[in-house]
Formats: structure tokens, sequence, C-alpha cells
């Protein structure tokens, strides 16, 4: 006989939340993409001003998408913890560079220092002069919560906020055979801070299944901002192995 495995549970609130998709970048976009009554566009990215320019032109479409709201979330604040997640981090820049391996073309250095999975997060630093401690995380459709758990490791060790930081882009082509999900381009980030009053709940545990389903479904991360922006007391996330539970206590 099996028994299931003891869910486990974390808590944080939330100081400070900005999104940005195509099409749905005002607070009331993002009311009307709740209610169904907005789509995500499927191009565009914003203008990263807050960037310097020298900087800026190196930032991707996922790099502009994931700065932008890191700048709005942090504001004037310095010196803040950062765990930046991606599913798939820049996977553009790295079929760009395989695709001139193959053809036996050489390969730019700064085009390789750019594709790996912490050059955004390095970037911002660099661009804010902030040597604050920065985490780069990918892991799967699960990238969101994981983020979460590392924010609030962060926030157990000490740290008054965390910068949370969740983005992604539809994959290239080439990979279209394998795209399990409905691909959007999306970043969120959230300033966390200790749990108060206000404080949100995560919980998950061990999946007896496979975790796998036909149906494309949004992503996880989708998901979550879905429920974060909304009213919703709860919202389940089945990741590969995991059940993920959000809630709110307030």
């Amino acid at each position: 006989m099996t028994h299931p495995a003891p869910s486990q549970r974390i808590q944080f609130s939330i100081a400070r939340l900005e999104a940005w998709a195509p099409d749905v970048a005002t607070a009331d976009q993002w009311e009307e993409w709740i209610r169904g009554e907005r789509a995500i566009g499927e191009t565009g990215e914003p203008a990263l001003s807050q960037m310097p320019a020298m900087l800026r032109r190196h930032a991707g479409r996922l790099g502009r998408l994931s700065c932008d709201v890191a700048y709005r979330a942090l504001g004037d604040l310095a010196n803040v913890p950062m765990v930046f997640c991606s599913r798939y981090g820049e996977v553009h820049r790295s079929v760009d560079l395989l695709t001139l391996l193959a053809n036996a073309q050489g390969l730019s250095p700064t085009s390789f220092g750019l594709s790996v999975h912490n050059a955004i997060v390095g970037l911002f630093s660099m661009a804010r002069k902030d040597t604050a401690n920065a985490i780069a995380i990918a892991a799967g459709d699960e990238s969101a919560e994981f983020g979460i758990v590392e924010a609030c490791t962060l926030l157990a060790d000490g740290a008054s906020a965390v910068l949370l930081v969740v983005a992604d882009c539809p994959l290239p082509s080439i990979y279209d055979g394998f795209v399990d999900h409905d691909p959007v381009a999306l970043a969120w980030a959230c300033l966390m801070v200790p749990a108060a009053e206000d404080a949100v709940t995560l919980e998950w545990e061990t999946r007896d299944d496979d975790g796998h389903s036909a149906e494309r479904l949004p992503s996880a991360q989708v998901g979550a901002l879905r429920f974060l922006l909304g009213r919703e007391r709860e919202f389940v996330q089945g990741g590969d192995h995991r059940l993920w539970r959000w809630r709110r206590d307030a």
C-alpha cells in the first residue's frame, strides 16, 4: 500500500506586481485580459527606455520583456536580491548559434555570452550598477513555482525583499512539434516580502500520474499571473511531477 506524499507549503506577500505582454500592458488592459475580453498579441516588445542605450541594444525580445517589468517592480530600490525564471530562456539565440555552427560559420562570442540562462539578469544588474545577489532558474513548466521557492528561501535567510521575474517567449518554429502549451510572450515581476496579513500560500505535493496531457494548455506562468492579478481565492496547477496549489489567505 502506498501513501500520498505530504504536502509542503511556503508563504509570502507581494509589495508590487508588474506585467507586460503584447497588447496587454496597462492595468485596465490586464483587467480586460482577466475577464477574457482581451487577448495577448503575437508581436511587439516594450521600449525599455529605462536601460542605457549601449546595453539596451544587447537585449533581445525576452530581455526587453524581463527587464521592463523588473525596472517597474523595483522602482528606486537597490540591493534587492533577484530571481529570474524562464522555462526556455534565450533559446532563439541558441538556435541561431547552432544553425551557424551546423553551416560551419563563425560564432560571435557576444552572441554566445547573451545566450546563457543568466545573461538577462546579468545585463539588468550591469545596467543598474547593482551588485545584489542574482539567480537564474529553469525548471520546465514549474519555473514560476520554483522561483517562488527560491525567493522564499532568500526571505527566510534574512532578505527584506526579493524581486521575482518570470518571462518566456514562444519557441522558434523548429520546435513546433514539441510545444505542449499555448505559447505567448509574457513577463511579470513581483516584489516579494515576508508574509503579512495579505499572504499568498503556495503548497505542493508529488503527483501520482505522469503529469502529461494531450490537451494544449496555457503555461503555468500564465496561470499564476492570472491568479495573482485576479480575485480568485485558489489556483491549482499540475506540473510535470508536482501538484501546485496557490491560495490567498486574506
